[in-house]
């Protein structure tokens, strides 16, 4: 059987995991990126349910397990300083598998377990996409072009393949109200395991530790605006947002050097009628961005590539990229549903909604808050698992693109 051959858009979590599914079944695959080298910037993530099984699967666990961050407590301050709430999660995780780690470790795990004869390429993406018979050609934007049986574009919710062969993000973007942004700085609070935010109506800052001697940060707040932001003017509407916050909360804006990396973003829901054209599929983010939100975006991204390479397995491309959506799509539907549901909660617009969620939180009984916690992480678990139909025995789908 002739090899086929796969060229991957976006080196991040979707694009690493598809990389290493399809590359164990037999394909040649090229991989793209467009920043000179693997992203550093970004906020913690949890990986929980079919993200959590599918990294088992890939045999990645003990290697993240090495770079998870264990969370202790979260304790909540108002703009004056004072106690709002405290959250334990050992209590509100007990008995979930999951962990927690920066989206950039995630990726750099990702890309180490790579076999071999995957190509990375750095430095360069597609610039144009034609439909070249049973596959497609890629003109790139170092001059050099491309031939492949597949195309995917998993370079993110800002996805230029998506541009290219789908339309305007404006037409797929719904978005929430709300602005996020994350950066990195020297860890002068020793927070050791546990997180610190300070909450008000309508935004948020959370602090954590990193890494030794590293801090992240991550600024949510609500905003009627999603026009892009110049990059230099980045931490000026960062800072305005967060105009008579606590000294704390701006102290790391303004610590922040112009040259330092800055991630900023509106949170964006994508919604798209299809996910695939031709020979042309968009994975991750670029198909059903989840938002931070959800806490399941990098899981089900992982889940979604081994899906893909699981269907690829039993045939042709195009009935194949047609069953991984069938498959997929009802649990991405469920867990952006709930996006939109828990933003309200998770960054309260009023003072009233904001005093009410934090007496909620501050005086229901813990052991009824942590079993509804956890009730509710288990029901999107399997939720998500059911409709993925992903294999109670994880080896099916090492079998499946072994075959």
């Amino acid at each position: 059987m002739r090899e086929r051959s796969v060229l991957i858009v976006g080196a991040g979590v979707a694009g690493l995991s598809a990389a290493w599914w399809l590359a164990r079944g037999g394909w040649r695959v090229t991989v793209l990126e467009r920043a000179a080298n693997l992203r550093t910037n970004g906020y913690m993530i949890g990986l929980s349910g079919p993200g959590y099984g599918v990294a088992r699967t890939m045999g990645l666990l003990p290697e993240l397990e090495r770079v998870h961050r264990r969370i202790e407590e979260n304790l909540y301050l108002g703009r004056d300083g004072k106690p709002l709430l405290r959250m334990r999660y050992q209590d509100l995780l007990k008995g979930l598998e999951w962990i927690t780690l920066s989206r950039a470790e995630l990726v750099a795990v990702l890309h180490r377990a790579l076999p071999q004869r995957v190509e990375v390429r750095f430095g360069v993406t597609v610039e144009q996409v034609h439909e070249a018979g049973d596959g497609v050609a890629a003109t790139l934007t170092d001059g050099t072009s491309v031939d492949a049986d597949l195309l995917i574009g998993a370079d993110g919710i800002h996805s230029l393949v998506r541009a290219l062969q789908f339309g305007a993000e404006e037409s797929f973007a719904r978005h929430l109200g709300y602005r996020v942004a994350a950066f990195q700085a020297p860890d002068t609070l020793g927070l050791g395991h546990d997180f610190l935010s300070y909450a008000e109506p309508g935004r948020i800052t959370e602090l954590y530790t990193l890494a030794e001697g590293r801090l992240a940060t991550l600024y949510a707040w609500r905003s009627p605006d999603h026009a892009p932001v110049a990059r230099d003017e980045r931490q000026a509407v960062l800072r305005a947002a967060f105009a008579g916050a606590h000294p704390h909360a701006l102290r790391w804006i303004d610590a922040l050097a112009p040259n330092e990396p800055l991630y900023f973003d509106d949170m964006t829901l994508i919604e798209m009628p299809r996910w695939s054209k031709g020979r042309v599929l968009l994975l991750g983010d670029a198909a059903h961005c989840l938002t931070l939100l959800s806490g399941q975006g990098a899981g089900m991204a992982m889940a979604s590539a081994a899906v893909l390479a699981e269907e690829l397995a039993r045939g042709e491309i195009g009935d194949a990229l047609a069953r991984h959506e069938a498959r997929l799509r009802p649990a991405i539907r469920r867990l952006q549903d709930r996006s939109r549901k828990i933003a309200g909660w998770f960054i309260p617009a009023t003072e009233r909604a904001f005093a009410v969620r934090n007496a909620i939180m501050r005086w229901a009984p813990k052991p009824l808050l942590a079993w509804y916690f956890t009730r509710s992480v288990r029901s999107e678990i399997l939720v998500a698992g059911q409709d993925l139909d992903l294999p109670a025995a994880q080896d099916r789908l090492l079998r499946a693109v072994a075959a």
